[in-house]
Parts: C-alpha cells; sequence; structure tokens
C-alpha cells in the first residue's frame, strides 16, 4: 500500500498566529487516520488546506498524487468531504437531500437511495432535514460526503454534540466504511474516539504536531502509573502499603482504595494470594494521558 496523503511542512498563519506551523505527515491507503487535538490546535485548517478548501502560506500536500490547491477538479470525483458545520437545502427531505448532492456528481438517484440505506435512515427518506435529530443529521451529511463512492473521506467532528448512544452508532457506521476499503481521516478532540477507530493519531497543538503513531504504542511510551482499585474495607491502607513498592501512592476516599504503581503484576499477586481479586478493577494509560502529557492540563476554550 502507498500513501494517500502526503503533507510536508505545511504553515498557515493569521497575522501572528500560527494556525499550522511546520505541519509534516503522511496517510496509506486504507488506513484510518486522525488528527486528534484540543479547541484551536490547527485541526480544521489542516484537513481544509489538504481538503483543497483553503490555500496554505507554504508547504506541500499531495493528495491520490495529485495537488488539492488551485482547487483541482481530478480530486472532486476522489474525495468526500464532511465539514465541521453542516448545513442542508431548506425544506428538501432527507431522500431530497442526498439526490441534490448525487445530481452534482452525475451520480444515479438509485445509488443515493442505497447510500441512505447504508447509513441507517431509509425510515427517514421523507422527513425534512431540518426534524432529523443530532444523531441522523451527522449520518445524513456523512451519506452526502460518500454518495459519489470517493476512495478518501475527510470528517471534521463528526461526532460534535451527539449524544453517547448516537456517538457509538456512528463509530459503527465509520468502522464499517474503512473494513469496505476507504481511507478516512478524522480530526476530534475525544480520546476515546481516536483510540477505539483510528490505526494512527497525529496528536497536535499549537499549530504542529507533537507526537504520531498507533493509539496502543503511544500509550505504551509514556511513563505512566497503573491503578489499582478495590473497595474500601477489603483492605487496610496499612495492609495495601505492606503489599505496594514503597513508591507506589496508595489512596481511600471511603468508596475505593487504589494503589498507583509502577509494578502491576507484583501488587496484583499478592492480592490473589490474598484471595482479594473481587470487584478489583484495574485501570492502565490511555490515550488521554499521553495527549494530557503532551499538551497541559490547563484549560483552552
Amino acid at each position: 500500500m502507498g500513501s494517500t496523503i502526503i503533507v510536508n511542512d505545511l504553515r498557515k498563519h493569521y497575522g501572528q498566529v500560527h494556525a499550522v506551523d511546520g505541519v509534516s505527515f503522511s496517510v496509506e491507503e486504507g488506513e484510518f487516520f486522525g488528527i486528534l487535538g484540543p479547541n484551536g490546535a490547527g485541526k480544521t485548517t489542516t484537513l481544509e488546506i489538504v481538503e483543497g478548501l483553503r490555500q496554505a502560506d507554504s508547504g506541500t500536500v499531495e493528495v491520490l498524487g495529485e495537488r488539492p490547491w488551485p482547487r483541482n477538479h481530478k480530486l472532486l470525483t476522489r474525495i468526500g468531504v464532511q465539514l465541521q458545520a453542516t448545513s442542508f437545502f431548506e425544506r428538501l427531505t432527507a431522500r431530497e437531500q442526498i439526490r441534490t448532492f448525487a445530481s452534482l456528481y452525475g451520480t444515479a438517484p438509485k445509488k443515493a437511495d442505497e447510500m441512505l440505506a447504508t447509513v441507517g435512515l431509509e425510515d427517514k427518506a421523507d422527513t425534512p432535514a431540518e426534524k432529523l435529530s443530532g444523531g441522523q443529521a451527522q449520518r445524513l451529511s456523512i451519506a452526502c460526503a460518500l454518495v459519489h463512492d470517493p476512495d478518501i473521506v475527510f470528517l471534521d467532528e463528526p461526532s460534535a454534540a451527539l449524544d453517547p448512544q448516537a456517538r457509538r452508532n456512528l463509530w459503527d457506521l465509520l468502522r464499517r466504511l474503512n473494513e469496505g476499503g476507504r481511507t478516512v481521516v478524522l480530526t476530534t478532540h475525544y480520546m476515546d474516539e481516536a483510540e477505539s477507530l483510528c490505526d494512527r493519531v497525529a496528536i497536535m497543538d499549537q499549530g504542529r504536531i507533537l507526537e504520531s503513531g498507533p493509539p496502543a504504542a503511544l500509550v505504551r511510551g509514556l511513563d505512566a502509573v497503573t491503578r489499582i482499585s478495590l473497595e474500601t474495607g477489603t483492605i487496610s491502607v496499612a495492609k495495601a502499603a505492606e503489599l505496594a513498592s514503597p513508591d507506589d501512592v496508595i489512596d481511600d476516599d471511603g468508596v475505593s482504595l487504589t494503589i498507583a504503581t509502577r509494578t502491576p503484576a507484583v501488587v496484583l499477586t499478592a492480592l490473589a494470594e490474598r484471595r482479594l481479586l473481587t470487584g478489583l478493577q484495574v485501570r492502565g494509560a490511555t490515550l488521554e494521558d499521553v495527549f494530557l502529557n503532551l499538551t497541559g492540563r490547563e484549560y483552552r476554550a
């Protein structure tokens, strides 16, 4: 498999704001690639440049062997774009919306109707777009981006403002799309979303990519503690200290006793020998820990 997207030293400034500041990455054919970062990290600007919607100040972008800017008509039928803020045509039903998008690409109405079924909106075909729920509207937006059967689909914060059930349903849809052979590029600030869906992620902040790789590899590279929790009263703090290493931290908040340790095998073996595994919970590092380690914990709106 070759690279379908190659980005090299991309830069975009707005006055003194360096929205994209030397970004480089590549995306392989059939890969699910995520750009992960806090609000204002430069994710959307980067994606819009790659899509050919915005001109970079400098740097190069290749998509399927073509330059997306100036607007490249050779790419229009090969990429699908779902924007962060989606607007539909007023007073059109879901079926009419997707058939309108299909007509722009010369795609048959039958294919448009099939795509409604693919995203689970067949029963909403005659519902006006403004009457759809948030999750349904996002699925319709993705259907419109896919109706012409593109090789690459770009998704900008697709699950923003969705409830947990709608998010999970959307994830299932995105997995099916990727498993069908499409290359998917996603921006998100949801750690669990990136960890669940992406083959690789690039963690971005203040216009720069700080780290990239498979989520599991990034987590393994983080020197983080494992937290082992038991119900309060299962074992005393003093007894837990006897099982743990001197550098371990033990905390009992009245609900759970938690041992934060870098030698979890030792602690778990000792608990098992004492038959204290019932109700035990073990939490290792996650992509969220990697993210916070790289970007800091201060709030940025």
